[in-house]
């Protein structure tokens, strides 16, 4: 399994982002992928997922309203579109799938 998170950056609270998650070596027909992040000094948390067998989503109450996770088969990549940034939304973000994760990409909120 090849995972390869992107997109990350610096934007000024209110911003937005679409990471992007690069996915390969497993069957894309049936799979669940989900982004987590991860802020200094904290745990690694879970904030978003999507299956794609039915292409039902879960996201963290923290993220409710403002992120959006998508899939797109062909390109064989999963999305996390950020919008209404907040500085506690600053961390590392990671794609990981059935425990794998591959390298995060930096997200930083400024206020």
């Amino acid at each position: 399994v090849q995972l390869q998170a992107s997109g990350g950056g610096r934007v000024q609270a209110g911003g937005s982002l679409r990471l992007s998650c690069a996915a390969s070596g497993f069957n894309w027909v049936d799979f669940a992928i989900g982004w987590f992040r991860q802020a200094p000094g904290k745990e690694r948390e879970v904030v978003s997922c999507v299956h794609n067998s039915d292409g039902s989503t879960y996201y963290v109450d923290a993220v409710k309203g403002r992120f959006t996770v998508s899939s797109d088969k062909h390109k064989k990549t999963v999305y996390l579109r950020m919008n209404s940034l907040k500085p506690e939304d600053a961390a590392v973000y990671y794609c990981c799938y059935k425990g794998d994760c591959g390298q995060g990409t930096q997200v930083t909120v400024s206020s």
